[in-house]
């Protein structure tokens, strides 16, 4: 999918094992090694990991026509085994980063946890928040959810995931984390 959608960020949202039970299967190589999966060859050049990110690099060939892409993984871990995290700083400076690598871009982004729906649609929520608050839009997160679950069933699982995004909101909007952009601010101006 990576290969075929030439995405060029992939965002994981979960560990491999969580209480004991597989939660994802490792789909990348070591630090400095390489695996092969069909035609298609991925190596790991280059991995940094804090106690609530790990951010890697791979080189994608496809072995067929030798063509060469980048991609770039980042891996949030400091979402707990069971619940939402007590607080969001560290889940708010993760998708800041995301936000950083996508600036841009315009291929399409991989996000993904295990099942797809529950931490996946919190990501996804967040950030179109943030893009709202940039906009200077209101920022309706019910609304969201129910268009984004119009694309993808169940998207923010639970209700302590809706509640986390909604602090977590809260916060970006209470604490000035994302403010209005100026372009945005002077098309205000000009159409008021």
């Amino acid at each position: 999918m990576v290969w075929e959608q030439q995405c060029t960020l992939v965002v994981m949202l979960t560990t491999l094992v969580e209480r004991g039970r597989i939660k994802c299967h490792k789909y990348w190589p070591d630090l400095y090694e390489t695996d092969t999966y069909g035609h298609l060859q991925v190596s790991c050049v280059r991995q940094k990991e804090t106690p609530s990110f790990a951010f890697r690099e791979f080189t994608l060939i496809n072995t067929q026509n030798r063509e060469e892409r980048h991609i770039s993984h980042m891996q949030y871990l400091a979402w707990p085994d069971h619940g939402v995290p007590d607080e969001a700083s560290d889940f708010l400076t993760f998708v800041q980063r995301v936000r950083r690598s996508r600036d841009g871009m315009v291929e399409p982004t991989v996000v993904h946890c295990s099942a797809g729906i529950g931490r996946t649609g919190v990501l996804v929520l967040m950030e179109t928040a943030m893009c709202l608050v940039e906009a200077h839009e209101p920022v309706y997160p019910l609304d969201l959810t129910r268009d984004m679950r119009d694309q993808r069933a169940m998207l923010v699982q639970t209700p302590s995931q809706y509640k986390f995004v909604c602090e977590a909101i809260l916060k970006v909007y209470n604490e000035g984390i994302v403010k209005p952009l100026p372009e945005y601010q002077r098309c205000l101006t000009t159409t008021v």
